[in-house]
């Protein structure tokens, strides 16, 4: 598989960016890159006079880097052929393989795991609702079991838990999926044409990026700053795309709530997605815009996607879809493709929860603010530098490095027994390399641990040592 010139520089990005000489910069860049699959194994690259002319920069450039590469085991190279991609693996240099092993020595035995940001499970409700379950699950044995929809109970309980929140809905203008992802995919495959666009927010949610490059489309991203939505940015790349796709309520990554006013002003020109996956989690005494209302309340056509792997636990694989009956049925149509429909047993368990209010519980808010509190907290005392404001709901803070170290700082992490997810894994062309995804829905003391050794793998970074580890899954 060849890769052309163009392709690797819009992966690379703004690569010219951060210190030391140039051909460092873009070797890190690329070994990046392929550690975090985006440059596949025995892919070939371009030629170093066609990437230093996509790059804008020079072949001695683009050559050094090259080697730089081959030297560590992340090039294979023949003569007048292109330079492959592979893994050092067992041919690491026996000095870098020391050092890891040093670091890890000084680590506990066991690894904490930053990359996945989801509660435990609250055991006692959870046991209960499969107990309860259990007991009705005899009721459609006489049935297939095979439903493209959804059970009847478990409709009916999204669309009250919709009902609740000020957006009365028909169980027929739902269907349930195997979690939120598995929705945002079904509806990319629905909806989209080979290069469609597609609005995001930037950074947002991976998987779905995924999704929709999956579906051969074409990403617009639009940044959420400090201050939030940029309306008339979103308003005008609407005007181009096929379909938009938005994470109103305490956004993945960043943790931001969408205000009133930015709801009712921002009406896409185009089919919108709407994240909801984290809304029942605000961590304030009162949402922190009390006018504010489900988006789709205002916008009639915007599409609703949710789940319970937040708000509940991540081994409960139960989403659902919010949208009219014909696009459902649309839906339906395709699904075969993939599956044949969720399992039962589950969505009678998530009907039980979700009809006792158990995605909003004031004990849990309160657990997860005061961890919160104590990741910013030990970010304060380990890594001062480190920029993190407080989310006002949702399980993660969007942690912001004065200089670009994200992707390093994953590949370095686990030497010192943690695993983070980097900025750029929530964007697209390189973006964020100065940020990372810190989740707080670990115990307090754990995230306090956790900082400690992120600040020791900081600082083995900064004083010259490099990483091997290819990045983790992001859940």
């Amino acid at each position: 598989m060849k890769i052309s010139a163009h392709a690797v520089g819009r992966m690379v990005g703004t690569w010219q960016e951060g210190p030391g000489p140039a051909h460092q910069r873009l070797s890190d860049r690329l070994r990046l890159l392929i550690l975090d699959g985006r440059l596949c194994l025995g892919a070939a690259l371009p030629g170093e006079r066609d990437l230093a002319t996509a790059l804008g920069t020079s072949r001695t450039t683009v050559g050094a880097a090259y080697r730089t590469l081959v030297d560590h085991g992340y090039l294979a190279t023949r003569e007048r052929a292109r330079a492959t991609v592979r893994l050092p693996h067992e041919d690491v240099p026996a000095e870098r393989r020391r050092a890891g092993a040093d670091a890890e020595a000084d680590a506990d035995a066991e690894g904490i795991d930053l990359s996945f940001a989801a509660p435990p499970a609250p055991s006692e409700i959870l046991h209960a609702a499969f107990a309860t379950a259990l007991e009705r699950l005899p009721l459609h044995f006489e049935r297939h079991g095979y439903d493209r929809y959804g059970t009847a109970e478990l409709r009916e309980a999204v669309a009250g838990w919709y009902g609740r929140r000020g957006l009365p809905t028909s169980p027929d203008h739902v269907m349930i999926t195997n979690g939120a992802q598995h929705a945002i995919g079904l509806l990319a495959r629905t909806l989209l044409s080979p290069r469609d666009k597609v609005l995001i927010d930037h950074p947002t949610y991976p998987h779905a990026i995924r999704a929709f490059t999956d579906a051969r489309a074409r990403l617009l991203p639009v940044a959420v700053g400090p201050a939030g939505w940029d309306v008339p940015q979103l308003l005008a790349a609407a005007r181009s795309a096929q379909l938009a796709y938005l994470i109103p309520d305490f956004h993945n990554p960043t943790g931001m709530y969408m205000p009133a006013d930015v709801r009712r002003s921002l009406r896409p020109a185009c089919p919108t997605i709407i994240d909801e996956t984290l809304a029942d989690l605000g961590l304030e005494a009162t949402d922190p815009d009390p006018a504010a209302e489900p988006f789709t309340a205002t916008h009639p056509t915007a599409i609703s996607v949710g789940s319970v792997s937040k708000s509940i636990w991540g081994g409960l694989r139960i989403g659902w879809i919010r949208a009219v009956p014909a696009l459902l049925e649309r839906v339906a149509r395709a699904r075969p493709a993939t599956d044949l429909g969720t399992p039962v047993v589950e969505q009678l368990a998530t009907a039980v929860l979700l009809n006792g209010g158990q995605t909003r519980r004031p004990d849990a808010l309160l657990q997860l603010r005061a961890q919160q509190d104590a990741l910013l907290t030990a970010l304060a005392d380990h890594l001062p530098e480190v920029r993190a404001p407080r989310a006002p709901g949702g399980v993660t803070l969007w942690a912001r490095f004065p200089e670009p170290v994200g992707s390093r700082l994953a590949a370095i992490a686990p030497d010192h027994g943690v695993t983070i997810a980097a900025g750029p894994r929530f964007g697209v062309g390189g973006a964020f390399e100065r940020h990372v995804r810190l989740p707080y829905t670990l115990p307090a003391p754990r995230l306090t641990e956790a900082v400690r050794r992120l600040a020791a793998a900081h600082r083995a970074l900064t004083a010259g040592a490099t990483g091997i580890h290819t990045p983790a899954a992001v859940g």
